[in-house]
């Protein structure tokens, strides 16, 4: 019997569209990443090749046409009776799993329930020592997760005490091994490696350890403070018996890390900071070299006293006194005062020199300092105008660099104001001196001079009485 054209290509396309049928019938396993999805693809597309050759073949021979037909028919039954067997399997596997549940339910009573407990404190175990040093070194491991819908067995129970055993036996423990670990740069090597229990790790120079990543990677601290390393060295090396650790988890030394250095903190003040710290050792070096000018006039003021019939003119009252002896007698006591005074005026101002510079800086200091902290507050408020205020370190940060000029700036005043009591104490000292004994000097002189008087008068009132 032939058969029309027509009702030949409907067969051919039937028999074309069972093909994708029987190949979804096979249990296939889904791809997993994108060379398999290209695969599968390759392989559709040959397939769909070789069908449209094939149908140009089935559509010119009938009775090859008529086989095809049949031996697709014949594996689309077959494909169903896989399906349904595979259902049936299925369906009969699911029952069994529900009679178990059943079973476990009637059997154990709170079992259930004490499994859920020793599941969950087994994940939130896992999940705090994830980053925990007990597992350096891999003497000891974490203990195992356990499903959700699993079944708490003998062994399971036996594991996680075992775990835990190892893990509490670690903690107290010192151990000495090599692992790769990250340096500063980057560049992995392995190195001695240090491990005290669960509270640090550290290298054999003192730096202190990180762990990092999902992997758990060995790192260097960016930054660990001088005195932790220079303590971690010693202990390693035998040398010492103390131990820095951070009790806080690391965050105490985060915090060390980021406080800045001396010069950093000064750094911090700019260009009104650096004007206040040069203003405050302009001051000191004026004060410093007046006082030891004081201080050698002192010296020189004193051993003038012990000797006053050598007058010198190294120190002010040699200078004073020689002045005075100078005028010479038969002076009125009114113009021998003004004389002296005179002179003395003349030594003060050296006496007194640079107090005013050193007063005026010790001013000035903390009104450059409150100058550089009205700047930078000026400059925080500009950040937060174009940042806002989502970021509190910015502000924070902001106002720390603006209050260290004021800082900078009391620092400075305060010396310069114990320098300047110190040069007007001093000062005063010697110009108290100076007065007291030119005053001495002074009423001695007037002294001599009147008892002098009488016994001179005495020849001219005898005249005048013949």
């Amino acid at each position: 019997m032939s058969i029309p054209n027509a009702l030949r290509t409907t067969l051919a396309g039937l028999w074309l569209a069972g093909a994708p049928l029987l190949a979804q019938a096979e249990p296939v396993s889904a791809p997993d990443d994108q060379a398999a999805l290209s695969t599968l693809r390759a392989d559709r597309e040959a397939a769909e090749a070789r069908d449209s050759a094939r149908l140009a073949e089935l559509v010119d021979d009938e009775a090859a046409l008529d086989t095809a037909l049949a031996e697709a028919r014949e594996a689309l039954a077959g494909a169903r009776e896989r399906r349904e067997s595979l259902d049936a399997r299925q369906q009969s596997q699911r029952e069994a799993l529900e009679a178990l549940d059943a079973r476990r339910q009637a059997q154990g009573g709170d079992l259930q329930a004490l499994f859920d407990e020793v599941a969950g404190a087994s994940g939130e175990l896992r999940d705090d020592l994830a980053d925990s040093w007990l597992t350096l070194g891999g003497a000891a491991t974490l203990p195992p997760r356990l499903e959700a819908d699993g079944i708490l067995g003998v062994e399971q129970v036996a594991g996680l005490a075992d775990s835990l055993m190892a893990l509490t036996r670690e903690t107290g423990r010192v151990v000495e091994l090599e692992a790769p670990v990250a340096g500063a740069d980057g560049e992995v090597a392995r190195r001695p490696v240090l491990r005290v229990g669960d509270l640090l790790a550290a290298t054999r120079e003192g730096q202190l350890l990180e762990r990092s990543g999902e992997a758990g990677r060995l790192a260097v601290l960016p930054t660990t403070p001088r005195s932790i390393i220079d303590t971690l060295a010693s202990f390693q090396s035998g040398e010492g018996e103390t131990l820095a650790f951070d009790p806080a988890g690391g965050q105490v030394v985060a915090a060390m890390a980021q406080t800045p250095s001396l010069w950093a903190r000064f750094q911090q003040g700019g260009a009104v900071g650096y004007v206040v710290v040069a203003l405050g050792i302009l001051g000191l070096l004026v004060a410093l070299g007046q006082y030891l000018y004081l201080t050698r006039v002192t010296v020189r003021l004193h051993r003038q006293l012990a000797d006053l019939e050598r007058l010198r003119e190294d120190n002010p009252l040699g200078r004073v006194l020689k002045r005075f002896h100078a005028l010479g007698a038969g002076h009125a006591p009114e113009a021998l005062e003004a004389r002296l005074d005179e002179a003395l005026l003349a030594e003060q101002p050296t006496l007194e020199r640079g107090q005013g510079l050193v007063k005026m800086l010790a001013a000035v200091a903390p009104l450059m300092g409150l100058l550089g902290t009205v700047t930078g507050m000026i400059v925080t408020f500009q950040s937060i105008t174009v940042f806002g205020t989502g970021d509190p370190q910015l502000m924070a940060g902001g106002i720390s660099q603006a209050l260290v000029t004021t800082v900078l700036g009391l620092i400075t005043a305060v010396p310069l104001l114990f320098a300047h009591t110190a040069l007007s104490s001093r000062s005063r000292a010697l110009v108290g001196t100076l007065e007291g004994r030119a005053s001495a000097v002074l009423a001695d002189t007037l002294e001599a001079e009147r008892n002098l008087a009488p016994a001179s008068a005495t020849p001219r009132h005898a005249d005048a009485l013949a």
